[in-house]
């Protein structure tokens, strides 16, 4: 009995540890302009390749994008809970992508970022009423997802799997 106490800390702890980067990771793209708006450069979203580690980062991305939304990035609510999810799905994805062979691992970052060019215009258009079209803004959220989370993503995941961090 006593070990599923330590696991269920264990797994609180990495969760909130998790969320709490994706804040502070966010905040300094928002000290630079870059976390929300049309041009998004969102460090933070590289930590979406951690669910393949374990599980309980996606609740953690998630919870720490909410909290990011609010404190870090002034957004509308509207983006607060689409911006969100959109995270939480790619999160998910990862993490259902988790036995891609170490070569294929990439792809994982793939969810968080079709996710985020799905949604996220969508979002700009119906909350901030930004103009330009579902397109190009597709295209310039999906150009910095494929940046931090993509290539941020994935040197994350082959920096930790070389340190042996998680086991993996």
């Amino acid at each position: 009995m006593k070990r599923k106490t330590n696991n269920a800390a264990l797994y609180l702890t990495r969760g909130a540890l998790v969320g709490a980067l994706y804040v502070a990771l966010t905040y300094i793209s928002s000290v630079f302009g870059l976390s929300s708006g049309v041009i998004q450069f969102r460090i933070s979203e590289a930590l979406c390749i951690l669910p393949v580690f374990f599980p309980e980062a996606s609740i953690g991305l998630f919870v720490g994008c909410i909290i990011s939304n609010i404190f870090a990035s002034g957004v509308l609510p509207l983006d607060i809970v689409f911006g969100s999810l959109a995270t939480l799905i790619g999160a998910l994805g990862a993490y259902f992508m988790r036995k891609l062979p170490k070569n294929l691992m990439w792809l994982a970052t793939l969810p968080t970022i079709l996710a985020n060019a799905i949604i996220i215009p969508f979002v700009l258009i119906f909350a901030y009423g930004a103009e330009g079209g579902y397109f190009f803004f597709m295209l310039t959220v999906g150009v910095g997802e494929i940046a931090c989370a993509g290539v941020g993503g994935t040197l994350l995941y082959y920096s930790l799997i070389k340190t042996k961090l998680f086991g993996k």
